[in-house]
């Protein structure tokens, strides 16, 4: 009988990886909620930067800024959330949605 581990230590190990941290986040943006986003980068925190007392360390924010800021009801200024994003050694991007999404799109604003 193999023995299993608990999802916590799973996921940590998983987000090691910068293209798993990457594809966590993007899928948690997907959500089109902010806390889910901000729970997820704690996530990566904690996976990948040693955790917020670290990332602190790594980056110009606070302790306590970064815990406010990976909250669930967080709100992260954009300065402060490149500077976090920065120093798990990821980057934002901006992409053109796909062109079934841009045609919906397009044929919703005609209708109107």
């Amino acid at each position: 009988m193999s023995k299993s581990i608990p999802y916590k230590d799973y996921l940590k190990e998983t987000l090691k990886d910068p293209q798993e941290a990457a594809a966590y986040l993007d899928e948690a943006l997907k959500d089109n909620d902010p806390s889910v986003f901000t729970l997820a980068l704690r996530d990566v925190v904690d996976a990948c930067g040693g955790g917020i007392t670290e990332t602190a360390r790594k980056t110009s924010l606070n302790r306590e800024g970064l815990y406010r800021m990976l909250s669930e009801k967080g709100n992260p200024r954009f300065k402060s959330l490149n500077s976090l994003i920065d120093s798990l050694g990821l980057e934002l991007h901006v992409m053109v949605k796909s062109q079934e999404k841009n045609y919906k799109h397009s044929s919703k604003e005609l209708s109107q």
